[in-house]
């Protein structure tokens, strides 16, 4: 009975992440904006969701698998975020930067 109020907590509040790296997603300026924020909740957002059914299923194989699962998600989302946003920024792509801050910008880069 605990484990279901935790598996579907969880299941509900990777929903509610995975909702906001959606709405982050449309909403936010740039590349790099979007990508931080799809990145980071999304990564919580399926970790919770992938939680939850842990704790749902129980300590079967199925729940063994989903561990798995949980680890590859942590070790593999992060990496290819940070991959993607290198990767853009050395094919030249730029920051947004509010009126601002693009003096104090090229100022800091030197031209």
């Amino acid at each position: 009975m605990i484990t279901n109020i935790l598996g579907i907590t969880a299941v509900i509040s990777g929903a509610f992440f995975l909702l906001v790296g959606g709405i982050g997603l449309i909403r936010l300026p740039d590349f790099y904006s979007r990508n931080h924020a799809t990145g980071k909740s999304d990564t919580l957002g399926i970790m919770l969701v992938i939680l939850g059914m842990i704790f749902i299923e129980g300590l079967t194989l199925n729940s063994a698998k989903l561990f798995f699962i949980f680890i590859f998600v942590f070790l593999t989302s992060p990496t290819g975020t940070h991959a993607l946003a290198n990767a853009a920024l050395q094919s030249g792509l730029r920051p947004w930067f509010k009126k601002k801050t693009e003096k104090r910008d090229e100022q800091c880069i030197g031209k």
